[in-house]
């Protein structure tokens, strides 16, 4: 049986790429195989760096893309209004289709039987192992706090919600699409279909037009009733930590942080736009949190091209945050 870690990723997200794979080599450990799934086909960079790894590949196999494609497009077609919504802002199709190619870590043509997926803008700050294993007695394990806030998964406004997924579900089940453990094989064509033919029947309405890729396949695993094992609700609370870059209080100690005094498994840098990390490697001097964290990892390999940085830093709050932009775009909050 092998495990694997999976990201998603194109020359866009090179910055944060590299430090996630250098995190991984530290903290994780040399012997993990990583699976750089193309996001699209602007891959330059990431042939490069990939190339200089032993235990980094790349996965664009336009076959496995275009059966998850078609799925995604299949699920959205469903919906009532989400296309003409997208549209009438100026998206063709399906809104971010491509991230929908990280599906296909469960494609049975995929590399790896059990896999931890990451989003790139992530650091790996421990062992996996606890992940993995939890693997041998669940199907799909997750560990973060994305429960605390439905908003951003369902259309909490729908009246097939609470029939669909009675609150107590919702409050445990959901997960934030960045970071998640499974295994190839689940969701096979003919359930697929199955998920497509309830979505038809009027179940479409429950999904949220923000974030389509995440709110897709929380309704897939609930839908089907998998059984999300969420770290963060089942490990003892002197055991478990946050993840995301919006908690304020972790200490950083030797290239880690601890929050209160609990190392972290991972940092998702959730919400930075990667426009922030392009200029900050580029040499600006923006902010934001953990923000040499980062950089240590980015430059891991290669200090002397850290960038110096000088004058008065700009506040990474002062710019358009990523969600911000997606919401204006998507034409849920409006620009001043």
């Amino acid at each position: 049986m092998l495990d694997g870690i999976y990201t998603l990723a194109n020359d866009g997200v090179y910055d944060q790429l590299v430090a996630l794979l250098n995190s991984i080599e530290v903290n994780a450990g040399r012997d993990y195989p990583v699976c750089v799934i193309a996001y699209n086909d602007r891959l330059d960079r990431v042939r490069q760096e990939i190339a200089q790894r032993q235990n980094v590949t790349l996965l664009e196999d336009p076959a496995i893309f275009a059966r998850w494609e078609a799925f995604s497009q299949q699920v959205w077609q469903t919906h009532p209004t989400a296309l003409q919504h997208w549209q009438e802002k100026g998206i063709t199709g399906v809104y971010r289709l491509s991230c929908n190619h990280r599906y296909a870590a469960f494609d049975p043509e995929a590399p790896f039987d059990r896999f931890i997926y990451l989003d790139a803008d992530t650091l790996v700050l421990g062992s996996l192992d606890l992940i993995f294993n939890s693997l041998d007695h669940h199907d799909f394990v997750v560990y973060d706090f994305q429960h605390r806030d439905p908003s951003h998964i369902f259309n909490l406004q729908s009246a097939q919600l609470p029939k669909l997924f009675p609150e107590e579900r919702v409050r445990t089940e959901i997960f934030c699409s960045g970071c998640y453990a499974s295994k190839r094989g689940l969701f096979p064509p003919e359930q697929r279909q199955w998920l497509v033919s309830q979505l038809a029947n009027g179940e479409a309405e429950v999904l949220y037009l923000g974030a389509p890729n995440q709110s897709v396949l929380n309704y897939m695993t609930m839908r089907t009733e998998i059984g999300v094992y969420n770290l963060a609700l089942h490990l003892p609370e002197d055991q478990r930590t946050g993840n995301s870059v919006t908690s304020p209080h972790f200490e950083s100690h030797e290239h880690r942080l601890y929050d209160h005094g609990k190392p972290l498994t991972y940092l998702h840098y959730i919400g930075l736009s990667s426009d922030l990390f392009r200029r900050l490697c580029a040499g600006e001097n923006v902010d934001f949190p953990y923000r040499d964290l980062f950089l240590h990892y980015r430059y891991l390999h290669e200090p002397e091209k850290r960038p110096l940085l000088k004058g008065k830093s700009l506040p990474y709050d002062a710019l358009p945050s990523f969600q911000q932009r997606v919401w204006r775009k998507l034409g849920l909050i409006h620009s001043t």
